[in-house]
């Protein structure tokens, strides 16, 4: 279910514009509008939960389902030699959009951290 006041959902409804990379009927990705690599996109479940701790059974496996398809993904939008996955949680971890969402980085050598 989606909430209308997340602006997730409201993109993943189409109220607010994005750069659209890849759609089905259980997720969304899209072109981060503040990106920290030279590709950085955001891999957004259509089910709206805010953590890993209050994810239940269909959440679980909506998440599987992503993990199994951000390899191609990542891939396809220059993912070529590697990307890195990060998952904040939290306001210590700099979660400011409280829908789960994975950043896929990547399309260049990245730092460490």
């Amino acid at each position: 279910m989606l909430d209308g006041k997340c602006i997730f959902c409201r993109i993943i409804k189409g109220e607010i514009p994005s750069s659209k990379v890849y759609e089905d009927d259980k997720m969304y990705v899209f072109k981060d509008i503040e990106p920290k690599a030279k590709v950085h996109l955001l891999a957004v479940p259509k089910t709206h939960f805010k953590l890993l701790e209050e994810m239940g059974e269909t959440e679980a496996d909506i998440l599987k389902y992503m993990l199994l398809k951000i390899p191609s993904i990542a891939k396809a939008n220059g993912c070529e030699n590697g990307y890195r996955l990060l998952i904040n949680q939290g306001d210590d971890a700099g979660q400011t959009v409280y829908h789960l969402h994975i950043h896929i980085l990547g399309g260049e050598k990245l730092s460490d951290f």
